[in-house]
């Protein structure tokens, strides 16, 4: 039996941890979410601020692996992919789905600022002029640059089995998963407008969700809902009067 993982994130939304979390499902390998348990937070922040490690991280997620530490969601995917059969074994397959889910962590990134255009520190209520204009920019310009480039990949994927990545699933996919399930819940009148604009992300979508080992933990009290402290938060007024382009 191997020593579990402990994954260091926040206990109450989804996050960027959602990510890692879904390939240690998928993996099945025995993992602790340390800050859901008693004094976790505490442990967490120790992880993240204890001065006399050089090598702390900046932030969550963190992934302790026995002796190691690994910060940065994109970092410990790569570490889980090389170890639990969720990437590919050559080296440029490792590095294409690594800058994959780099490109992932952009979008990520700029949904999260969609309500948060400022600053980080204030709340979304400060805010809500500048999120309607940031917010209407990454709808209408954003989501269909990054999903296009993502569904192109897909569909020029020489590997069978509708995976983005070689013949076989990997922590990508699991991602592009989690990201259009995000989205959907964030903007599900825009999301609804692009209906059928994106198939085979749509169908990869579908089957990573019906994987009995996701499936098990998407009905399980592990997965946590969706709600507005986390990155993808649905606030209507931000979808209000955003008119979706064709597809020239």
């Amino acid at each position: 039996m191997m020593e579990p993982y402990k994954l260091y994130y926040w206990p109450t939304i989804q996050g960027r941890g959602e990510f890692v979390r879904l390939a240690l499902e998928e993996a099945d390998v025995p993992y602790v979410d340390v800050a859901r348990g008693k004094g976790g937070m505490q442990a967490m922040i120790d992880v993240i601020a204890d001065g006399s490690d050089s090598r702390a991280a900046f932030a969550p997620p963190v992934l302790r692996a026995g002796e190691l530490l690994i910060g940065q969601t994109a970092n410990i995917l790569m570490f889980l992919g090389a170890r639990h059969k969720l990437a590919p074994r050559s080296e440029a397959g490792r590095l294409w789905c690594n800058q994959l889910q780099l490109t992932v962590s952009d979008i990520v990134a700029e949904a999260h600022d969609s309500h948060h255009p400022i600053s980080v520190n204030l709340y979304y209520e400060e805010q809500v002029r500048e999120s309607r204009a940031r917010a209407r920019d990454f709808i209408v310009e954003r989501i269909p640059k990054y999903l296009d480039y993502f569904e192109t990949v897909l569909r020029a994927n020489p590997g069978r089995g509708g995976w983005i990545v070689g013949s076989r699933l990997s922590y990508v996919d699991l991602s592009l998963f989690q990201l259009l399930d995000g989205l959907r819940y964030a903007f599900p009148k825009a999301m609804e407008s692009y209906g059928g604009r994106w198939p085979a992300l749509e169908r990869l979508a579908g089957r990573v969700a019906a994987r009995p080992r996701i499936a098990a933990y998407l009905a399980s009290k592990r997965r946590l809902a969706n709600n507005e402290d986390d990155l993808f938060r649905h606030y209507p007024e931000l979808e209000r009067g955003v008119r979706i382009r064709p597809r020239a």
